[in-house]
């Protein structure tokens, strides 16, 4: 398979490599050919929230992202504004009704700001929905074609969890900016000098939470369904304190370009970060997506400074001995991990570095996770412990522990 047919045109207009993409997301070698629902990879995380105007101004300046395209009352949508911005690979679309009657604002009624549709590029819209179809799923958007000057899309849409979606979208014969519908957009936003030139580079996972008993279910949808594979599972002691805990499971393309962790609560003395989640949230939903970058250090150290606040690591979490002789020796020393709050993990693969936003929105819901892979196709098990532990003090601090 040629890298034209590997990488996706979002990939391509960031400038990325496959060997970057090994290292960003722990790409894998797969044969497209035998897998019966082919991914090519994500298109875009499409977004409903309160006040789109103003969302899209706050990615631009604090995550550094690039307006591209809009769809709003200008160009003949009279239901809701739609801005388009960028960031290497990753794509957000992020909606806000302007009709009073348009339905986002009832979804943001129900869930506050939040993910409607994580959309993925795939070679045959067609054949994905034939599949989806005869495996049971639910066909909310039937295959069809949306053209403009620039061309033509051909797209579709499965129902998954809750209120979320899946677009499946071909756009192999179109040159626009996003979709027919969307017009060229740019921002008069200028990046303070010395800025990166992006802060995130690709979407490495999303992950969904459920209600308690049906993650299960989830995963055989989307093994049955979409023909992913099962990546990891953590059950038990994995992710659990004295008080409370959650069970979760990970699916995967065929290339691990997209992937999926999916939470449900576990049985425990105390309410977990699920339980909070699916309360606030008012049912299942995309809980947070964990953004790729090549340099951790420095992009946490941009987002600090305009404001973007991180969950809390305790010092005793750098200096335990264990954790010290397990890791080993990273890119980082420890001291300018610690000073940060990044957590680091290590497997048989290699070692990833992560951290972890405190919710975005008004409602303790929806959270990023920024995420630099050498080597681990892992998650961070071995810091499950040190995360669960500090969202539980944010619940508390709440009052929703």
């Amino acid at each position: 398979m040629s890298i034209d047919q590997t990488l996706t045109d979002q990939e391509r207009l960031a400038e990325l490599d496959l060997d970057q993409l090994r290292q960003l997301v722990g790409l894998v070698e797969y044969d497209a050919e035998a897998d019966p629902f082919p991914v090519t990879g994500w298109d875009a995380v499409v977004w409903a929230v309160g006040n789109a105007t103003q969302a899209a101004l706050y990615y631009q300046h604090v995550y550094g992202m690039e307006l591209v395209a809009y769809s709003g009352p200008e160009t003949g949508n009279r239901d809701h504004h739609a801005y388009v911005l960028r960031s290497g690979a990753v794509r957000f679309v992020l909606k806000g009704g302007v009709d009073p009657a348009s339905p986002l604002h009832d979804h943001h009624r129900r869930h506050g700001d939040g993910i409607v549709d994580i959309a993925l590029e795939v070679p045959d819209v067609d054949r994905c929905i034939a599949h989806a179809r005869a495996q049971g799923a639910t066909v909310v958007e039937e295959p069809h074609d949306v053209t403009d000057e620039h061309g033509t899309v051909r797209v579709a849409a499965i129902a998954t969890y809750g209120e979320t979606r899946h677009s499946l979208v071909d756009r192999s014969r179109y040159t626009g900016p996003y979709l027919p519908g969307y017009v060229a957009r740019s921002s008069g936003y200028v990046k303070p000098a010395g800025e990166p030139k992006r802060l995130f580079q690709a979407l490495d996972h999303v992950v969904g939470n459920v209600e308690l008993g049906r993650m299960d279910e989830w995963v055989q949808f989307y093994n049955r369904v979409m023909g992913f594979t099962n990546m990891a599972e953590f059950v038990g002691d994995d992710i659990a304190t004295d008080y409370s805990a959650l069970m979760s499971k990970v699916v995967a393309s065929g290339n691990h370009r997209v992937k999926f962790p999916l939470n449900e609560p576990a049985v425990a003395k105390k309410r977990s970060q699920i339980d909070e989640y699916l309360d606030f949230y008012a049912g299942p939903g995309a809980q947070h997506l964990a953004l790729a970058t090549n340099d951790i250090v420095r992009t946490v150290d941009v987002l600090r400074s305009k404001g973007v606040q991180f969950l809390s690591t305790p010092d005793s979490y750098y200096t335990d001995p264990a954790l010290r002789a397990r890791i080993g020796e990273v890119r980082v020393p420890i001291e300018e991990l610690q000073s940060r709050g990044i957590l680091v993990d290590r497997d048989e693969d290699g070692y990833l570095l992560q951290i972890f936003t405190k919710p975005i929105g008004d409602r303790p819901t929806v959270f990023f996770e920024l995420i630099e892979r050498h080597g681990s196709l892992g998650f961070g098990k071995g810091n499950f412990q040190a995360l669960f532990e500090a969202i539980e003090r944010e619940q508390a601090r709440r009052g929703n522990f």
